[in-house]
């Protein structure tokens, strides 16, 4: 996309912050992947399935986080962190944040929690971004992506 640019550098600067922060690759992008397959963001799910298959992780573990709840694949952080997600992508139509807190809150820091936001955020973002103008889904994926 070369419509924006100074507004798309800024959301890919955010991007590449919170890829580096303390939550680590693995919880941001499982995070990714989850809120854009709620979002129905095609091109966000593929690059984000693609990352986690990138950094090890097992397709059919990737493939029941859309059943997340059910799966036996997640340990209690990712568990939380999916949650988080879920709740924070659902405001405000629906607000789950006071009940996904205490388990938040057991495997995070604060700070972390912040970042698992703007995380969160900037994901809901992109996923907006790239279904309203109808970017499609490459069906041979992007170089680097």
């Amino acid at each position: 996309m070369n419509l924006a640019p100074k507004s798309l550098h800024a959301m890919v600067n955010l991007s590449q912050t919170v890829k580096k922060s303390e939550l680590g690759a693995r919880i941001v992008e499982l995070v990714n992947l989850r809120v854009s397959q709620v979002n129905g963001c095609g091109v966000c799910v593929d690059m984000h399935w693609r990352d986690l298959i990138r950094q090890g992780a097992d397709p059919r573990h990737l493939n029941s986080i859309a059943a997340w709840r059910e799966s036996p694949f997640f340990d209690a952080r990712e568990r939380a962190a999916l949650r988080w997600a879920d709740a924070v992508n659902a405001l405000p139509q629906r607000d789950d944040t006071d009940a996904a807190w205490g388990e938040l809150r057991e495997h995070f820091s604060e700070n972390e929690i912040a970042e698992l936001s703007f995380a969160i955020a900037v994901i809901r973002g992109w996923n907006a971004i790239n279904v309203s103008l109808r970017n499609p889904l490459p069906v041979n994926p992007l170089p680097g992506m």
